[in-house]
């Protein structure tokens, strides 16, 4: 998956043990070395740690986490939230996440299983569940997301499992944390305080799902470092036929401040048992690319499908087709323009953008120490390929969710300074050669700062690309 274009690895904290994950942690970053020895660069790969969050999901079928069971219409289940059956579902019975499940609901109300794959309808209120008739009915796996419309769930936005969870993925050194159904600034505020308790500078995603975050959407957007789109869940949570809108208004408001945009959920989900996709599937991928997303997310493709590999080659080719078609110069004016007042390394972020596509530059070679200037060169679009090269492989790590941004981290520090810098420019350069992203005599920006240290960002050159750099 990392030669087909992997660059985040998710680690959805809803299932597994710690050990489990520190195991497929330790496998990710051996993959990575493994990788990089191969093709002799060094690959930044980003871990990514989502919460549980506030959500209710269904327990664990009888045959383990990978069993199934087959749900017919027509048919009757009963939910229960008694945890001594949270190992033993079936078809007759499985355990839902919610306490006091038969004191919640009403005969009368549906319940949505799997982002609605799944609906039920109770019908009969028991002593310590619900008898529900099967109205939509399907394959169910272990553990799967459970909506109940209208109903008002008394959940913590942040749980002990949350808290808990975020400490392990500090002791391992994740990049960034996806915080489920975040409601308001305050769920980010809370994460962000247990992040720097820890002396770690872990990114926080924010995960926009619900309607709270929806109609919090601006403050969150402001409070966070990035966000993401599930639109599965959001979907049971706003009409089905306003998510497509819903996209479009949280990919642009975070176009419009420069924050990374991740859209998730079904993008492929045809090929979790199919070697190709769909024809809407592809329509929709690219389409997602078009709207302004920063990254596409698989899901179960990747994680119990059967062609992951494909899955994630596949993603990669329709998002390189749609990248071409994006109108690059109208996108800049219309970001550029509305920026009033910048600092040093906003206005040197839009020259470079604006110096690329003058020149019809073949990349831009930037030179950053906290990936600030990489990543203000990636919020204007510019229609070429930002190298970053960076001495630090954390801010590598977590550049690789900003668009067009290939982080390469320098590890040949040198005592002289301006020498230094000359090297790492050569190194940018005979990255991008290397990559074929451009040749000899092609015109390449070259962003570098005037002192050592981060914020001193303000000096452009356009140079010609030169094999023996």
């Amino acid at each position: 998956m990392i030669e087909y274009g992997m660059n985040v690895a998710r680690l959805n904290f809803s299932h597994g043990t710690h050990s489990y994950h520190e195991e497929t942690i330790r496998n990710i970053r051996t993959a990575v070395e493994n990788y990089s020895k191969k093709t002799g660069t060094m690959h930044p790969i980003a871990i990514a740690l989502d919460t549980k969050g506030p959500e209710i999901r269904t327990g664990v079928l009888k045959g383990g986490i990978s069993a199934q069971i087959d749900l017919k219409q027509g048919a009757y289940l009963e939910l229960t939230s008694d945890k001594s059956h949270y190992m033993s579902g079936d078809t007759n019975l499985i355990y839902v996440g919610l306490e006091g499940l038969q004191k919640i609901v009403a005969v009368g109300t549906r319940i949505y299983i799997d982002d609605g794959q799944i609906c039920l309808k109770c019908t009969q209120l028991l002593h310590n569940s619900i008898k529900c008739m099967i109205e939509n009915g399907g394959v169910l796996g272990s553990s799967k997301g459970v909506h109940i419309p209208g109903i008002q769930v008394d959940l913590a936005s942040v749980s002990e499992k949350d808290i808990e969870d975020i400490k392990f993925g500090m002791k391992q050194d994740v990049d960034m944390i996806f915080i489920s159904f975040t409601r308001d600034a305050n769920t980010v505020n809370q994460i962000r305080r247990i992040v720097q308790d820890s002396g770690k500078q872990t990114k926080v995603i924010a995960k926009i799902e619900n309607k709270h975050g929806m109609n919090n959407m601006d403050e969150i957007i402001t409070a966070s470092d990035g966000i993401l789109i599930d639109r599965g869940d959001l979907g049971m949570a706003i009409p089905m036929t306003k998510v497509f809108l819903a996209q479009k208004m949280i990919i642009g408001k975070c176009n419009k401040v420069g924050k990374p945009i991740i859209c998730a959920t079904q993008m492929l989900e045809s090929m979790t048992y199919k070697p190709m996709p769909t024809r809407a599937e592809s329509s929709d991928v690219a389409n997602a690319v078009l709207d302004g997303t920063d990254c596409v997310m698989l899901s179960g493709e990747t994680a119990k499908g059967e062609y992951p590999s494909e899955c994630v080659r596949v993603m990669s080719e329709i998002s390189k087709e749609a990248e071409s078609a994006v109108w690059q110069r109208q996108l800049f004016e219309d970001l550029s323009n509305d920026i009033h007042s910048q600092d040093n390394a906003h206005t040197i972020a839009i020259a470079a953008v604006a110096a690329s596509i003058k020149s019809m530059a073949r990349a831009i070679v930037v030179l950053t120490t906290s990936g600030r200037s990489a990543h203000l060169m990636s919020k204007y679009r510019p229609c070429c390929p930002i190298i970053a090269v960076t001495k630090s492989s954390l801010v590598a790590r977590q550049s690789v969710i900003y668009r067009g941004i290939f982080p390469v981290i320098y590890e040949n520090s040198l005592s002289d300074w301006i020498e230094d810098v000359n090297n790492q420019v050569s190194f940018g350069m005979n990255y991008g050669i290397r990559n074929g992203f451009y040749t000899t005599g092609d015109l390449v920006i070259v962003v570098t700062s005037w002192r050592e240290g981060k914020g001193y960002t303000n000096t452009m050159r356009i140079l010609e690309a030169n094999c023996e750099m």
